[in-house]
């Protein structure tokens, strides 16, 4: 009888199933059902933002990226942690670079608490080479591309780029490399491996709860912070001709062991490849997370004066803004800051820097105006682009940046409403000032754009993907997402 009662019930697993999913739909809220409406109009929308402008696979924009790469093994930060057998720091603490696994417990747990990717130099090799022998035995691990210049060239190429890649790279990275994509710089027989150390939202370590998914990083690079491609590299732009020239994975030498003099050597080259570019090349700086005050400083006289582009995440803009206004660095800010706060920080970069390169020109110093700037965060997307420059199609750039986002911690290129989120506001104000005018979020038109002194501001909602496959080389994916569509 009792076998019959359960073969009966298996018989009908799949009507229950059913009538359980009917009854779920039912009963299901009218906020609930709103809240679905309202993810696929703000899709739809940002779909038909970036389809506005396309990229013809005849006159395929060409981009020249630097610096370097690596191979990234990604694993689950707290598990691997908890392989090594390291115990929860009982207080959070902040470290330029890495030393043994106490700074190591401290600096994951300043970091992973408020959900702010960041990433640091380990100089103990043994260490590393631990943590790297625990990461392949950890069930669930990967394998993929590193480093800002091969991530956004990778995105480049697969939007419709031709791309000049400067790294020093072995054979087996350069086969997976696109078609579309040249290298420049030396063969080596072994690529340098980055931990990437990833956790979800609400992730737990100890008395620790992550506010944010996000990633901590921790490599051991002795080559990627010599800009070993460099002269490669400059000698290959001449015949190239970029539209673009992109500058990423210079925090490689932050806080690296350098003789005297020799970073600032290697900085002040990058000065001389960057300020002989064709005035017809655009130049984007991607920054990242620099900790060294000193790199900020050789940053502010060596790269940033030659580029006309930044891209930058809530973190790294704030950092740059103190320094910029003479104080000191700021290494952990709000992970989740609000529209208005960021516009006011982006504002405020965006006139210092124009005022130093006006300053420059009177002294007959070459110096870039900047004309773009581009600051991506978890909730949305925020462009500054000075009107009649090189820079076009701002509203569908931000567009392009806001889906990439979603596409790539997610890992689909189809974007399912389902495994997303709106955070954003439903409405924001434009600036911190009182009396300031607010914008709702329009389903309709959800890329909010406005001029402002002489230059155009566009504000996009991020769908945050809710089913987390990787959050390293985000910042890489969108930026360069939304370069592609301003070229």
């Amino acid at each position: 009888m009792d076998g019959g009662v359960r073969v009966s019930w298996i018989k009908c697993g799949p009507l229950v199933s059913l009538f359980v999913v009917l009854l779920a739909l039912w009963f299901r809220s009218p906020q609930d059902a709103d809240l679905d409406e309202r993810l696929d109009a703000v899709l739809s929308s940002l779909l038909r933002a970036e389809r506005k402008v396309g990229i013809s696979d005849v006159n395929r924009p060409k981009v020249a990226i630097g610096f370097g790469g690596c191979v990234d093994l990604l694993v689950d930060g707290v598990s691997l942690l908890n392989e090594i057998g390291l115990t929860p720091a009982e207080e959070p603490y902040h470290h330029n670079y890495l030393e043994n696994e106490v700074q190591l417990a401290q600096s994951f747990a300043y970091f992973f608490a408020p959900g702010a990717a960041a990433e640091r130099f380990m100089i103990n090799d043994t260490l590393f080479s631990e943590l790297v022998d625990a990461s392949r035995d950890l069930p669930g691990n990967r394998w993929a591309i590193g480093g800002n210049a091969p991530v956004m060239a990778g995105r480049m190429a697969t939007e419709g780029c031709d791309v000049l890649l400067a790294g020093s790279f072995s054979p087996d990275f350069t086969d997976v490399l696109s078609q579309h994509i040249i290298v420049a710089g030396n063969v080596v027989e072994e690529q340098d491996i980055h931990l990437i150390l990833e956790y979800p939202s609400g992730a737990k370590w100890g008395k620790y709860t992550s506010h944010r998914a996000n990633r901590y990083i921790v490599h051991s690079d002795d080559h990627n912070p010599y800009l070993a491609s460099l002269e490669d590299f400059a000698q290959n732009l001449m015949h190239f001709k970029p539209d673009l020239l992109v500058v990423g994975g210079l925090q490689m030498m932050d806080n690296f062991p350098f003789q005297s003099g020799e970073r600032e050597a290697l900085l002040s080259r990058l000065a001389d490849v960057l300020s002989t570019s064709s005035s017809q090349t655009g130049v984007h700086f991607e920054m990242a997370s620099f900790v060294e005050e000193r790199i900020m400083e050789d940053l502010l006289r060596y790269v940033i004066p030659h580029s006309d582009s930044l891209g930058m995440n809530e973190q790294e803009l704030p950092n740059l803004l103190s320094l910029l206004k003479g104080s000191t660095i700021t290494v952990l800010s709000d992970p989740n800051p609000r529209v208005a706060t960021v516009l006011d920080q982006m504002r405020e970069v965006y006139r210092i820097l124009n005022r130093r390169h006006r300053d420059a020109s009177a002294d007959g110093v070459g110096v870039k105006p900047l004309t773009r700037l581009h600051v991506h965060t978890l909730a949305f997307q925020a462009m500054i682009v000075t009107r009649g420059s090189r820079w076009k199609n701002t509203m569908s750039a931000t567009a392009k940046a806001s889906l990439t986002a979603n596409r790539h911690v997610c890992g689909s290129d189809d974007i399912d409403p389902s495994k997303a989120r709106l955070i954003m506001d439903e409405s924001f104000s434009v600036s911190r000032r009182e009396g300031s005018q607010r914008i709702p979020l329009q389903e309709e038109r959800p890329v909010s754009c406005w001029d402002e002194d002489d230059y155009e501001i566009c504000v996009a909602p991020v769908l945050v993907c809710t089913e987390v496959y990787q959050t390293a080389g985000g910042g890489d994916n969108i930026s360069a997402a939304g370069l592609v569509l301003q070229i």
